[in-house]
């Protein structure tokens, strides 16, 4: 189709003649004839930042079997796996040989040597253009020679070795290997997919984010655990209280307090007073990390979870009651509560509690919060709302991230398409619609966009109707992120009747089991053919138990495999990492829990390309091809002169 002749003059400025624009066109369609970059994805990080950073470093082990590749039998395995542990952390390494004595030009000498070689193999299926733009600018011109130059021709072979003298000589040295091992993990890592759940139980979530930030392309699909902090961070109380909970029950309070700058002293002060002599038995906090900053006891610890859990239950019923469209009516438990004898009725049966203790709750009115609270989460609110690093963080969630993405055929999203138990699209009857597949996750995204970046004084209703949705999405039946039929936090903590904390999946999660159902699903996004698939997380896959994570004949992969220390005893292992590459599709199945650990993790192909697939294959092809149209249409616009080449 012929371009608007506005358009194709605003070309003309980046573009100015007919040379210009040829050599872009030759350009552009030599690199659609390049093989595709790596795509990772990952799930389900959940705070974890030490291994989640280590899997980055590592490639998900694919640098320990390009270093294999290239050195093979030549290299002791030894000495492969400390050039690898180099490239991981070179920073670290190098300091642990300085401080050993380790250090010396004909060390330098031989391991520049071999990190051009593996730097060499990680560019081959680049551009020198785009193998350049990744380059640090400091060392570009040395590393672009390098790489490229065949040292063992006689003309090349004296500047090759200048080269190598020359940056040791200058005592640059350390800095040209660290840039050099950061942009091997650059050209291995082509673009970085996250499905969901950065946040809650793990230590550093904002260790994470940050770590995301200086990543070069990225995209974040959402998931619960990220909208309740979404959520928290547009001023949602019973997200605020939610966030609390779970960071109060898994000990993190390095994140809360040293991360994100939120001020606990008002809620520690609060459940001393309010719960100094409870012992709060259920509610002692998981151990599985160690503070670093804030250590707080977990007498303490428990106080607090407690305080935060009443305020967050009372919160709850605030929202159920005033959104009767959440139907979620069965989660109002407080007011079923008979607080003389210490029992609660759920469905016409009667169940002791565990915890009788409720000193803030008035029996008459159970869901309204105490003066005492009331202003803890006026603190507590201000707190969130006014952490910059928080509201940063939630900016480039927003910026990066979204409910789905469709990338190269494959449909990405956290949890789930809402389905009926005959496998139809489960349908939200709400007052500005009904809205089911595609059209529920449309409906919601718009929502959560609203949430945080709608003018309250303009539209206060619709502002806060969709701060209020943030929390339904965290734990609501209807809710692509959730995927159950309720959450369970009180039976949980107040009943002894596993039967009564079951959480029950939707049917998609069996449904989706049987390849005509992700069709269905793939067709309901635009998508169909033997190379598209769904890619999800949010459910571990117990590998322990002989699950598998790849379904449905290979068009679902679920790559929740524990990289979270909360599921490694669920799922037997230590997370999974999906690569699709050029040639095949590869899962990376991690069986070390510790990041420095030396088990590799198993790679194993789970489907090969009929033949290699190029950039011409994908969505960067796409865009690539539509350049060249318009680029095509300006250089005949130059000949038959609608438009004047300007001199350069």
């Amino acid at each position: 189709m012929k371009r608007d002749l506005d358009y194709l003059k605003l070309l003309a400025r980046e573009f100015p003649d007919a040379a210009s624009c040829s050599a872009e066109i030759i350009n552009l369609s030599a690199i659609l004839g390049l093989p595709k970059g790596n795509e990772y994805f990952f799930s389900d990080i959940h705070g974890e930042y030490r291994s989640f950073i280590h899997l980055l470093r590592s490639a998900s082990g694919v640098v320990r079997e390009r270093i294999r590749e290239v050195f093979g039998y030549m290299m002791a395995e030894a000495d492969q796996q400390a050039l690898a542990n180099l490239i991981y952390y070179p920073r670290e390494t190098l300091a642990e040989k300085h401080k050993a004595g380790e250090l010396t030009d004909e060390w330098y000498r031989i391991t520049l040597r071999q990190l051009i070689i593996v730097c060499r193999a990680a560019s081959s299926k680049f551009s020198r253009s785009k193998v350049r733009k990744k380059m640090p600018p400091t060392y570009a011109y040395a590393i672009d020679e390098l790489i490229h130059i065949d040292e063992n021709l006689p003309n090349k072979k004296l500047y090759y070795q200048e080269i190598i003298n020359a940056v040791i000589s200058t005592e640059a040295v350390d800095d040209f290997i660290v840039a050099l091992s950061d942009m091997i993990h650059s050209l291995l890592i082509d673009s970085l997919h996250i499905i969901g759940d950065l946040f809650d139980r793990g230590p550093r979530a904002d260790y994470v984010i940050d770590e995301l930030m200086n990543f070069h392309d990225v995209d974040i699909q959402w998931g619960n655990h990220d909208v309740s902090w979404m959520g928290a961070a547009a001023g949602n109380g019973a997200c605020i209280a939610t966030v609390l909970r779970i960071a109060t029950s898994y000990n993190s309070f390095d994140v809360l307090e040293d991360g994100y700058g939120i001020n606990l002293r008002a809620l520690s002060m609060f459940a001393a007073e309010t719960y100094g002599d409870d012992p709060c038995t259920c509610f002692r906090p998981h151990l599985l990390d160690k503070n670093e900053y804030d250590s707080v006891d977990p007498d303490l610890a428990a106080q607090m979870c407690k305080a935060i859990t009443v305020i967050e239950l009372k919160l709850e019923g605030q929202l159920i009651r005033r959104h009767p469209e959440y139907l979620m009516d069965d989660r109002l438990l407080l007011d079923k509560v008979d607080y003389a004898a210490g029992t609660v009725t759920i469905d016409g049966a009667t169940y002791p509690l565990k915890d009788t203790h409720f000193p803030t709750i008035d029996p008459a009115d159970p869901y309204r919060l105490s003066p005492e609270e009331e202003r803890l989460m006026e603190t507590l609110t201000y707190s969130f709302r006014h952490s910059g690093k928080l509201q940063r963080h939630i900016r480039y969630l927003y910026a990066h991230g979204s409910l789905y993405r469709i990338v190269n055929q494959n449909l990405l999203y956290h949890g789930c398409i809402p389905l009926t138990e005959d496998g139809e699209f489960l349908c939200w009857h709400i007052k500005d619609g009904v809205f089911g597949g595609k059209a529920l996750l449309d409906y919601l995204e718009e929502k959560i966009i609203d949430a945080y970046f709608l003018d309250a004084d303009e539209e206060p209703e619709k502002k806060q109707n969709a701060v209020d949705l943030m929390w339904y999405l965290w734990c609501g039946a209807h809710s692509p992120l959730f995927g159950k039929d309720k959450m369970a936090t009180f039976e949980h903590l107040f009943i002894d009747d596993p039967a009564l904390s079951k959480e029950t999946l939707n049917a998609y999660y069996r449904c989706a089991m049987e390849e005509e159902t992700c069709d269905k699903i793939l067709a309901e996004f635009g998508l169909s053919g033997p190379r598209c698939h769904i890619i999800n997380g949010h459910v571990p896959v117990r590998t322990v138990r002989g699950e598998k994570p790849v379904k449905a004949g290979g068009k679902l992969y679920v790559i929740d495999g524990g990289l979270s220390k909360a599921y490694h005893r669920q799922t037997g292992i230590a997370g999974y990492t999906l690569i699709f590459g050029s040639r095949s599709i590869e899962l990376a199945e991690h069986h070390d829990p510790e990041p420095e650990g030396h088990i590799p993790p198993t790679l194993y192909k789970t489907e090969i390309m009929p033949e290699r697939l190029l950039v011409r294959d994908t969505d960067t092809g796409d865009e690539i091809r539509r350049r060249i149209d318009d680029l095509t249409q300006l250089l005949e616009s130059y000949r038959q002169g609608d438009i004047k080449e300007r001199a350069r």
